[in-house]
């Protein structure tokens, strides 16, 4: 005869046995369904969310200034930068914003339009001028200046309006200074 643990024999064949492990099996089993069909549910509500009509229509018009109603939607700032379209520049001499401060860098390794980051080159870096975009960047207070192509985005500090390369600061002659106060024109 065998031993009885809990009201349960373990003796002979081991039928009892495996019928405990087959409901412990069931059980797990249960909670398996459970749990996958609680995620599949929650993915479903998240991707509603996220695809709901009015939060992946772009606004008319694209303001990073302005608050987004959508919180932090990943689908909604690529539908806002791929619908986020600019007239080509009139033949205005001087962008918007174009008295401020202009700083420069000398490291990166790719630019915002995919170059590779070259700090020999005349290159610049504006918040909104098209890439490929001439400009003049003249210092106001020693009247030098340097022809540069807008090829990355930034400055990102508040007052700032364009970030040199580390060549074009040195013609421009505000190494030594970090920053200088200059005055933008759109070459044609």
């Amino acid at each position: 005869m065998g031993s009885i643990e809990g009201g349960r024999s373990c003796s002979g064949d081991g039928k009892k046995v495996s019928q405990a492990a087959s409901a412990c099996a069931r059980v797990g089993l249960r909670l398996f369904a459970v749990a996958v069909t609680v995620a599949m549910l929650s993915a479903c509500t998240q991707h509603a969310a996220l695809t709901d009509k009015s939060a992946v229509r772009a606004p008319s018009r694209y303001n990073p200034a302005e608050p987004s109603r959508i919180a932090s939607s990943i689908l909604h700032r690529r539908v806002a930068v791929a619908a986020k379209k600019r007239a080509p520049i009139a033949t205005a001499k001087s962008p918007p914003g174009s008295h401020g401060f202009a700083s420069f860098y000398n490291e990166g390794v790719i630019t915002a339009n995919g170059e590779k980051f070259d700090s020999s080159e005349l290159t610049a870096a504006h918040r909104t001028l098209p890439f490929g975009t001439r400009l003049r960047v003249t210092d106001v207070a020693t009247g030098q200046s340097v022809t540069v192509r807008i090829n990355d985005r930034g400055p990102f500090i508040s007052g700032r309006v364009v970030d040199l390369s580390q060549s074009a600061a040195e013609t421009l002659g505000i190494v030594d200074r970090g920053v200088a106060k200059v005055k933008l024109d759109l070459v044609e």
